[in-house]
C-alpha cells in the first residue's frame, strides 16, 4: 500500500532570520545590522532603532561565531581553577562568571585536580580561541612567558607574578595570618600548630610561612605542622594526628582555609570530646559562608571577593583592548571575622 506523505514541520526545519533578512527588512545595509549589534560601534540612534524593531519582528539574534569571525574575537575567556575541595574556589567561580557575563563575555572553564596539572590544561587552552585567560593555579615563569608568547592576555587571580610577567590581584594572606597570629598570642595562646595545604598550592603555603614565620618572630619555633589537601576529611585526620603528636595537645590550630578548619572542629568536638574555644582554638582563612554557620562561627580571615574579582576582569578587560599595557599588581586586605571557635583579646 503506498503511503502519504504529508508536509510536516516535524520534518521541514523553519530557516532563521539573518542579518541580510533584517537588512533588507530594516532597509539598510548589513553591514548597519552588524554595526547595530556590535557593542561600541557607531550608529545613528534612529537607525538603531529602526533595526533593533525589525529584528525583534523577525525574531532576529546576531550569531557569535559570524560576529568573532568579523571582530576577531571570541568573547570568550579562559579560567583556570582547581578542583580541590575548597568552600572559597566555587565563590570565586561564580563571581568572575557574573563579572564576565556583565562585559558580554563567555567562560570557557579548565579545572585542575591539583595545581602541579597546568602543563596539561594549557596544551587544551591553546587548541581554543580565547582573548584571554585568568588564571586562580600556579604558573611558571615559563607558562606565564607562553602567554605573553601568544599574545593572550593573562591575569593571575590571588597569586603574583614574579618580575612583572602579567598582571594579577591577590588577598594580602601574610597579613591576614600576622593579623590572627597576633590576636591568639595576646589572648595567651602559646603552643600552636598548623594545618596546611598541598605544597604544590600558592596561597596554602604563602600562609603556612607567614604563620610560621610571625610565630618564630616572637620566640615560637617549635610547631607541630600536619598537611591537608583543602577538605574536611584533611582536616579531621590532621586533629587526630596533632592530638597523637609526641608535643602534646595544642592550645592553637591555624588552619590555611576554612573547610579544614570546619574539619578540626568536628574531630576535636565530637571525635576527641574537646571543648572549643575552651580547650582549644582553632582559625581558617577564607571567610566562606559555611565557616559562619551557628555551629562552626570560625573565626577567620575574609577575603574581598567581589573587589578581587571586579578588579581581575577590569584588568583583563583593559588588556584584550590594549596587549601593551603594562603589568601591575593590586593587592587587597582581608578583614578578621570573630566567631566562637577562638580566644581572642
Amino acid at each position: 500500500m503506498a503511503t502519504t506523505k504529508t508536509a510536516s514541520a516535524s520534518t521541514a526545519r523553519v530557516r532563521r532570520a539573518t542579518s541580510y533578512d533584517v537588512a533588507r527588512a530594516a532597509g539598510v545595509s548589513q553591514s548597519a545590522v552588524s554595526r547595530c549589534f556590535a557593542s561600541g560601534a557607531s550608529i545613528a540612534p534612529a537607525t538603531r532603532e529602526r533595526i533593533l524593531k525589525v529584528a525583534t519582528e523577525m525574531g532576529y539574534r546576531p550569531n557569535a561565531l559570524a560576529q568573532g569571525l568579523i571582530s576577531g574575537r571570541t568573547n570568550m575567556v579562559a579560567v583556570l581553577i582547581s578542583t580541590l575541595t575548597n568552600l572559597f574556589y566555587p565563590e570565586v567561580l561564580a563571581e568572575l562568571s557574573r563579572q564576565l557575563t556583565e562585559r558580554d563575555m563567555r567562560v570557557l572553564l579548565f579545572s585542575l585536580n591539583a595545581e602541579s596539572d597546568v602543563d596539561a590544561i594549557l596544551d587544551q587552552v591553546w587548541r581554543h580561541s580565547v582573548d584571554g585567560v585568568i588564571s586562580a593555579a600556579r604558573l611558571s615563569d615559563d607558562q606565564v612567558k607562553a602567554f605573553a608568547g601568544r599574545h593572550i592576555p593573562l591575569v593571575l587571580y590571588n597569586r603574583p607574578a614574579r618580575g612583572g610577567l602579567a598582571a594579577s590581584v591577590s588577598c594580602d594572606s601574610a597579613a591576614g595570618e600576622r593579623q590572627l597570629v597576633d590576636h591568639l598570642l595576646a589572648a595567651g595562646h602559646r603552643r600552636f600548630a598548623v594545618v596546611a595545604g598541598p605544597s604544590d598550592s600558592y596561597v596554602g603555603e604563602e600562609r603556612r610561612r607567614a604563620a610560621l614565620g610571625w610565630l618564630a618572630e616572637h620566640g615560637i619555633a617549635d610547631v607541630a605542622t600536619v598537611r591537608g589537601d583543602f577538605s574536611y576529611a584533611s582536616g579531621q585526620m590532621a586533629m587526630h594526628a596533632l592530638a597523637q603528636s609526641r608535643g602534646g595537645m595544642p592550645e592553637a590550630v591555624i588552619c590555611v582555609n576554612d573547610l579544614m578548619g570546619i574539619g578540626v572542629i568536628d574531630a576535636a568536638r565530637v571525635d576527641l570530646g574537646l571543648s572549643i574555644p575552651d580547650d582549644i582554638s582553632i582559625v581558617g582563612f577564607d571567610g566562606s559562608d559555611p565557616a559562619g554557620w551557628a555551629s562552626y562561627e570560625l573565626t577567620t580571615i575574609r577575603q574581598p571577593v567581589r573587589r578581587m574579582t571586579q578588579a581581575a576582569v577590569a584588568m583583563l578587560a583593559e588588556r584584550i583592548e590594549n596587549e601593551g599595557t603594562p603589568a601591575e599588581h593590586r593587592l587587597f586586605e582581608g578583614e578578621l571575622l570573630r566567631g566562637s571557635s577562638a580566644r581572642l583579646t
